[in-house]
């Protein structure tokens, strides 16, 4: 796995202590407490999430509202919680979503108060959104979160994953990749980049940088 500190708009990867591979949040983050996780579609995000709730429970991760439908194996409350649209608009309309954008004829959004009740409790929180919804996250929240990009091996890693599902017809694939263009070359938006070869080297740079981000 590499870790890359940021580009213009991302601040240099701070030493802190020794943590593994060298990952630690930014020196002016540190204080922030929410950790935001993005990056393109098919780069992985849900698997290390997963993973990140077997081995670190004391993390709390926020669960976001959707209108999709439940694929195979997901329940409700623990990846999504799914909704219809009528519900998802009276929440938007209510102001109950931190952020939300619509995606292949689909919503998502994050829940406000869980996310506010959990910073206010002071517990490390993570928050994995897409590209859009951290553009969102970061007008509201300034410098109070620290943003890390989840980036592919490469391009025909991510090419391979996103045509590999087969849970989804190749026109949704054909939007998600040139979706997946414009959010890679979105990097320099974020403080951190982990390069995703291996879910169990991301998590472990994750809970560093969770834990640093108290």
């Amino acid at each position: 796995m590499t870790v890359s500190p940021g580009g213009n708009a991302r601040e240099a990867v701070a030493a802190r202590g020794a943590a593994p591979g060298g990952a630690s949040a930014p020196a002016a983050r540190r204080n922030s407490r929410l950790t935001v996780l993005s990056g393109p579609s098919g780069v992985g995000k849900s698997t290390v999430v997963a993973e990140l709730r077997r081995c670190s429970p004391d993390i709390w991760i926020s669960v976001s509202v959707t209108t999709r439908r439940p694929r195979p194996g997901e329940v409700n409350g623990r990846e999504y919680y799914f909704v219809d649209d009528r519900e998802f608009d009276r929440m938007a309309a209510a102001g109950d979503l931190l952020e939300w954008a619509e995606f292949a004829g689909n919503k998502y959004g994050t829940p406000r108060e869980p996310l506010r009740r959990r910073l206010a409790e002071g517990l490390p929180t993570l928050l994995e959104i897409d590209l859009t919804g951290a553009r969102q996250v970061r007008e509201a929240m300034k410098d109070d979160a620290l943003f890390v990009f989840l980036e592919p091996p490469s391009w025909e890693e991510l090419v391979r994953r996103l045509t590999g599902r087969g849970t989804e017809p190749p026109e949704v694939v054909e939007r998600r990749l040139a979706v997946a263009r414009e959010e890679l070359a979105a990097v320099g938006e974020f403080d951190v980049t982990l390069v995703n070869t291996s879910v169990e080297d991301v998590c472990r740079q994750m809970v560093t940088l969770i834990n640093s981000n108290q």
